[in-house]
């Protein structure tokens, strides 16, 4: 009977140890996931914009708004969304001091086209309440 009852305490503890490990390990797999998920999406990861562009906009950015429009509008018919969003919010927020209804527009285009699962929908939902 003895035997029977050692055996029994050590199937448990064993049962014990192995749920332990299987939640240790789903709790390790959560973590990574939260770290994936809470890293911030920086434009320049985004599809759509062809590479050789990328200067140009970066400079058109620090050299002001008037010329961040120019390059709007002799490239912007070059990208494709999910990057064409992103820059259009760029260009949104570097106008909305100078012109808030046509960053508003810009805004509204954005979001229009930008549903749930885009890769941009949270920057939209970010800068929702800039442009209310």
């Amino acid at each position: 009977m003895t035997k029977l009852i050692a055996g029994l305490i050590i199937v448990v503890v064993l049962f014990c140890a192995w749920q332990g490990w299987k939640f240790a390990q789903s709790e390790i797999k959560k973590e990574d996931q939260e770290k994936v998920d809470t890293t911030p999406l920086q434009g320049a990861q985004l599809q759509g914009m062809p590479f050789q562009l990328e200067n140009t906009l970066a400079n058109s950015q620090q050299q002001g708004p008037a010329t961040f429009r120019k390059w709007m509008e002799t490239y912007g018919d070059q990208i494709q969304d999910p990057r064409k969003a992103w820059v259009q919010l760029d260009f949104a927020i570097a106008i909305v001091r100078e012109n808030p209804a046509e960053a508003k527009k810009l805004y509204d285009e954005v979001k229009a086209r930008t549903g749930p699962s885009s890769q941009v929908y949270p920057r939209v939902k970010e800068l929702e309440k800039t442009f209310k």
